[in-house]
């Protein structure tokens, strides 16, 4: 039986292996430090003259809220699965899969639209060359295609996140935009009157300071792509070197290295994002932000163009094209890890879906729809971005709030809880003003609950175990049959007195017509969380009443777990083992129902129903009776 697939890009979890930390933040600033290619192009359009005011709530957000959730997150899940893998421990049953199914149909919006926005913006950075521009104008939608199926082509190959490679990109690319911060910081300090004639500006538009602070925070959430890395942060804890004495249940290294990444990432991204804004709004003309206009999805490359030359400009576009392109590999293996490590685990995924190629044309399909929607549109592509980056923020924090309170920690309880309504309020306004993301998750949510429901209905009578183990009891009820048949008695424990078991046994033998002097051993099915899919089928032995010997199973699903147990029985004795049961009352479709979404239901049909899927030959089918 298989074992539980952790993903196809998960790496098996071994001590000392791994990256330094500061090494592995780059493989966070392909997609993080990339933004800043249309991050303030984005913030000029959103909130005009007053853009630096808005960035500076943006880092205010991210300093005081986004670091400290995402600290906590690295603390409480150091494997990778950041907070929706915390919210899945925390809400069971129905409710948990389909939250946590919700959260990945946003994840998949933030992802998806990374790809294809991180594409949009590498063509608007080609197009707008001065060397390509002729050439190339006109064709954004097809060269955003191009560079899409580019990218689902290395992974149809073969691709592994090589951190060597981000680390070159990212310094270069941080290196390029130092250069073009201080030619720009430079360019105003030579010409004092830009910052005068900015602020008068702003007080003829928006009369006094707190006038300004209320609408910098009002447009604030347009800004939220400049939150973008977090998640990706801790998703690559993984990757970070711990401490010699580090182990898995507790990677007190890795959780530190983590905490510095992502602090050191925010820092440096923090002073990018206000003296970009800064630099950008005072020297770049408004017109050139609308859309056609060059300044458009690429602010910076225009200010090293008009004030390093066209050598350095092209150079510059060079490396953000390139850590564009790779943002949006690194989104692609996000997925890739992602979605396998969750939907097969609920039964809610085609098999194919483990495999990275057929996965890799199904999301360059979906990524071509996208841009084919948005016209390859970075503005456009913004708000959807946006409300996945949000989503996931606000997920994250409910979730280290509900940790705080669960460990009694009252203060941090109030201080993520004051965070989590910030981002909830974020979101809120950021859906409100640009449905589009909501539009876009929605559709991702739907398809993936459509997929996940045919996909569980059609593997609902796989055998869904990963392992069958045996106590020490459960061993010798199933060795004492070495040489002969066992017969099992399907029961549904109640009161487990010793009447149950008398009256049980009684009919199972009158239907039957079993001889007296064979041997029964009753085997009992507790389900506990009829919504998992795959588990490990723990089986304990127990002899009841000093005469009946009773083999106890916990499992999501009661005629699974027989199935597995009868199969496991027939291959460690040899012997085809007998199971009986009595018919259960009530109409067969609703008693179909009972068996999928809680486990129960027409028992001895569906028993058959599994051990026949399993076992093709029907000469070594484990029996089913039924009276």
């Amino acid at each position: 039986m298989a074992k539980q697939h952790p993903g196809p890009h998960a790496q098996a979890p071994v001590e000392h292996q791994g990256a330094r930390w500061w090494r592995v933040m780059c493989l966070t600033g392909l997609d993080y430090f990339s933004t800043l290619g249309y991050q303030p192009g984005i913030a000029a359009l959103a909130a005009g003259l007053l853009s630096p005011v808005a960035t500076i709530v943006l880092v205010i957000v991210t300093l005081l809220g986004a670091l400290p959730v995402y600290r906590r997150v690295a603390q409480e899940s150091p494997h990778g699965e950041g907070s929706i893998a915390m919210l899945e421990r925390l809400l069971s049953f129905w409710k948990g899969k389909l939250f946590v199914l919700t959260l990945l149909g946003f994840a998949a919006t933030d992802f998806m639209i990374t790809i294809t926005l991180s594409a949009a913006d590498a063509t608007a950075h080609l197009v707008e060359n001065p060397h390509l521009s002729s050439a190339l104008t006109g064709r954004q939608v097809l060269i955003t295609l191009v560079l899409i199926a580019l990218l689902g082509g290395v992974f149809l190959k073969g691709f592994s996140e090589a951190i060597g490679l981000a680390v070159v990109l990212v310094a270069v690319y941080l290196a390029l935009n130092v250069v073009v911060v201080a030619t720009g910081l430079w360019e105003v300090l030579r010409s004092p009157h830009l910052v005068g004639d900015w602020a008068d500006a702003l007080t003829a538009e928006h009369g006094n300071a707190i006038a300004m602070i209320g609408v910098a925070l009002v447009v604030f959430p347009k800004l939220a792509l400049g939150l973008s890395g977090f998640e990706t942060g801790v998703a690559v804890m993984p990757h970070i070197e711990g401490d010699p004495e580090d182990t898995e249940e507790k990677p007190t290294g890795r959780i530190r290295g983590a905490r510095k990444l992502l602090t050191t990432a925010a820092l440096i991204m923090s002073v990018f994002l206000i003296t970009t804004s800064f630099i950008t709004t005072l020297l770049i003309p408004k017109a050139a932000f609308e859309p056609g206009g060059p300044a458009n999805g690429r602010a910076l490359a225009y200010l090293a163009h008009e004030y390093l030359g066209n050598t350095f400009g092209s150079v510059y576009d060079l490396s953000t094209i390139l850590i564009l392109w790779f943002a949006g590999a690194s989104a692609m293996a996000g997925l890739l890890n992602l979605m396998p490590r969750y939907l097969p685990r609920y039964g809610m995924a085609p098999h194919w879906a483990r495999a990275v190629r057929p996965t890799v044309l199904v999301l360059t399909a979906i990524a071509f729809l996208v841009t084919w929607i948005f016209d390859a549109s970075v503005d456009a592509q913004g708000g959807a971005y946006a409300t996945g980056v949000l989503v996931l923020i606000s997920s994250a924090a409910i979730a280290v709030t509900i940790a705080a309170h669960a460990a009694g920690q009252r203060n941090w309880t109030i201080g993520f809880a004051v965070i989590a309504a910030v981002f909830l309020y974020t979101t809120a306004v950021n859906i409100a003003e640009r449905p589009d993301g909501v539009k876009i998750g929605a559709c991702f949510i739907a398809g993936i609950m459509l997929l996940s429901l045919l996909s569980r209905l059609k593997r609902a009578f796989e055998l869904r175990v990963t392992d069958v183990v045996l106590d020490d009891a459960a061993e010798r009820f199933v060795r004492d049959y070495t040489h002969r048949p066992i017969r099992l008695i399907a029961n549904e424990p109640n009161s487990r007195d010793l009447v149950e078991y008398q009256e049980k046994k009684r009919q199972i033998r009158a239907d039957n017509d079993i001889p007296a002097e064979d041997d029964l051993v009753f085997v009992e099915v507790t389900v506990r969380d009829p919504s998992e899919f795959e588990a490990v089928l723990r089986v304990h032995g127990e002899v009841l009443h000093d005469r009946y010997r009773v083999l106890s199973l916990e499992s999501s699903s009661v005629p699974n777990a027989l199935a597995a147990l009868l199969l496991t029985v027939r291959d460690r004795t040899g012997q085809q083992p007998h199971i009986y049961f009595e018919w259960t009352e009530g109409n067969p479709f609703a008693q179909f129902l009972r068996f999928f979404l809680f486990g129960h239901g027409e028992v001895a049909p569906v028993t058959r129903e599994v051990l026949r899927e399993a076992e093709p030959d029907r000469g070594r089918r484990p029996r089913v009776h039924v009276g």
